[in-house]
């Protein structure tokens, strides 16, 4: 043992100052979730334990709660990984010697504190207002998408059947059954400001007007949005809609007229791209491709947190900035 000691000394390897990307992301979502805020939302609702042992802190239940997002973690898995890591029970504000940790009873009861009395909703329009004040939403411009969230076809459960409130859509020539996230995000900074969920048999264009906030000028969206001109209610909206790929690969680049719409539809693509980058958060980065929860109002209760998060997450830098 001594000698492996010395051998690891002799490397240079220091493992008490070792910094993790996983602790580096931690301590950057430290800095910039307005905790004070968002306990201040929930605390009205907190029960108060008259008998029994005290219960844990709001903001320690909502440092779970995110890490629960963050990382992809059930329940149990939860209650096992601040069993397991050190790094989780210092950011829930856990000290070391504590008789007992949150089990998975405990989270479970605070997430549906949060479901009950829409919470996550209120949370998400916080820290956009958070945004806003600090310019970080310009509101001229927005740009419109879905994507599809899949569920559980199984019928393996107790009850034996799949989950009523989702359905199955066809995209391509590929059948999906589950949810839509539908989203849209502002055309200068890429952040959602507004999020819808349904079933994913439900088109596109029924939810566009619930997605736009009223200030907008412009509107961008992909081809799936033909005919969003006739449908909305709005008709203030210049609507810049992609061309069908079929049609803009009839395009001839020799022709001016051709050439010009061609290029509009690569401007209109690049700013299109940034709807692109939450969804990339979401699933990449905290690693949400299926939906965890049976019903509708709970797996959207989840995707408004997370979109929430991926907004402060991608506004990150800009927020340390402003408080440096």
């Amino acid at each position: 043992m001594r000698c492996c000691a010395m051998k690891q000394s002799s490397l240079g390897l220091d493992l008490s100052t070792k910094k993790t990307h996983r602790r580096e992301f931690l301590e950057e979502m430290e800095r910039v979730v307005p905790w004070a805020e968002l306990v201040a939302l929930i605390q009205p609702h907190s029960p108060r334990a008259k008998t029994g042992r005290p219960p844990f802190a709001i903001e320690t239940m909502l440092r779970i709660h995110f890490l629960q997002q963050w990382f992809g973690l059930s329940d149990p898995a939860m209650e096992e990984a601040l069993f397991d890591v050190p790094m989780y029970r210092e950011f829930a504000q856990l000290p070391d010697g504590l008789v007992r940790l949150p089990d998975e009873s405990t989270i479970l009861r605070f997430r549906h504190l949060l479901e009950k009395h829409g919470l996550a909703a209120q949370m998400f329009a916080a820290v956009n207002a958070t945004l806003g004040a600090k310019g970080l939403m310009l509101k001229t411009g927005s740009v419109v998408d879905a994507t599809l969230i899949a569920a559980p076809s199984s019928t393996k459960n107790s009850t034996g059947t799949r989950d009523p409130e989702m359905h199955q859509t066809k995209k391509g020539n590929n059948w999906y059954f589950g949810m839509k996230a539908h989203i849209a995000v502002d055309a200068d900074s890429g952040l959602v400001h507004h999020q819808v969920c349904t079933a994913a048999n439900v088109h596109d264009l029924r939810v566009v007007d619930q997605l736009l906030h009223g200030k907008e000028k412009h509107v961008f969206a992909d081809s799936g949005y033909r005919g969003i001109a006739k449908w909305s209610r709005r008709k203030r909206i210049r609507w810049a809609v992609a061309m069908t790929p079929g049609h803009r690969k009839a395009l001839d680049p020799s022709k001016p007229l051709d050439a010009l719409r061609d290029k509009a539809e690569r401007i209109k693509a690049s700013i299109r791209a940034k709807v692109e980058h939450p969804f990339r958060v979401i699933k990449r980065q905290f690693g949400y491709c299926k939906a965890r929860y049976r019903g509708l109002a709970k797996n959207a209760a989840q995707v408004t947190t997370l979109f929430m998060l991926s907004n402060l997450w991608m506004a990150r830098r800009k927020l340390q900035a402003a408080a440096a």
